[in-house]
């Protein structure tokens, strides 16, 4: 069954408004929610970054929606304690929560002092918090010394069904990784064939059959001029390469390292327009490509206007192949 999702970003509003938000989504249609994982925003202009973790529980308490978060556990986070984090949701809101991993960026993870790894460390620790994290739900005593270390850990609140855990890929190499191991992938939207080149890769590494997700990043506004100034304005960091986008430290690193982004660099990677029906041609393009869940991120600030105009013109048209 197809579900289209509003993405809650925590960089760019406080938690109580996006849980505000997340209920008018779900009055409006949306079928589906997911969160961002941050300590700092990317720039010091979206200037939030509330803790997901406190904010799942109540707006999953607020909604009937199903939640995931996008998490990189092994440095920031003891793949311990977000085993029984998610846990704990999983027994509080059955079928409704999955859990996304991936390497994570300097900008959140260098806080705790230690030393960033190299991009090949980060994937095995990856790996080892996914295996213990696994190993936790299955009940079992855990003991692991490796690129992170557990001691006799036991966790005793587990759900009867256990969540998915999707691997997050952005490129075709990391995606075929992540099918040899995820129960799903999850990536972001780019232009429609290197957004196939993820798909085919992922299958070919051991995906084939397995859900996939995306995160839809677009900008909707009044007039073209707005929703490309918003997107400009908001988003433009994540333009920059991901091997830039994990390593810079800090938000105004990010604020200088993007200053000469260009609106055609904005219109490449982010789906703007004023049109709900440009929109819907993107989205149904994703779907075909065998996506089960479209989660929509508005990368302006006029979250309102965009819930109530999909709610109103996109979703009834996608749900239609639900």
């Amino acid at each position: 069954m197809i579900k289209i999702g509003y993405h809650a970003s925590h960089e760019q509003f406080k938690p109580s408004t996006l849980l505000a938000n997340v209920q008018l989504a779900e009055q409006a249609g949306f079928t589906a929610g997911s969160s961002s994982d941050h300590f700092h925003p990317w720039t010091n202009q979206q200037g939030e970054s509330g803790f997901a973790w406190s904010w799942l529980g109540a707006a999953m308490q607020a909604t009937s929606l199903t939640f995931g978060v996008v998490n990189a556990p092994g440095q920031r986070y003891h793949p311990a304690i977000i085993a029984q984090a998610a846990a704990t949701l999983a027994d509080m809101f059955p079928d409704r929560f999955w859990l996304a991993v991936g390497t994570g960026q300097s900008l959140n993870e260098h806080i705790t002092g230690e030393k960033w790894p190299s991009k090949a460390d980060r994937n095995a620790r990856l790996k080892e918090c996914v295996d213990i994290i696994r190993a936790l739900w299955n009940g079992e005593c855990v003991s692991h010394k490796g690129l992170v270390t557990v001691e006799e850990a036991i966790l005793y609140s587990r759900p009867a069904v256990k969540p998915l855990i999707f691997g997050a890929a952005v490129t075709a190499k990391t995606a075929e990784w992540v099918g040899s191991w995820a129960d799903g992938l999850l990536t972001i939207s780019q232009p429609v064939e290197k957004l196939r080149e993820v798909v085919d890769a992922f299958r070919r590494g051991g995906g084939e059959g397995k859900p996939m997700h995306l995160k839809v990043q677009l900008s909707y506004a009044e007039t073209d001029e707005a929703a490309l100034r918003g997107a400009h304005e908001q988003w433009r960091v994540n333009i920059l390469p991901n091997n830039v986008l994990t390593e810079l430290r800090m938000p105004d690193q990010f604020d200088a390292a993007s200053q000469f982004v260009s609106e055609d660099e904005i219109v490449s990677m982010i789906n703007v327009s004023s049109d709900p029906a440009r929109h819907l041609a993107w989205l149904t393009d994703y779907l075909d490509l065998g996506f089960e869940l479209l989660t929509l991120h508005n990368v302006n600030r006029d979250q309102q206007r965009f819930i109530d105009s999909f709610g109103k013109s996109v979703l009834p048209e996608l749900l239609k192949t639900a």
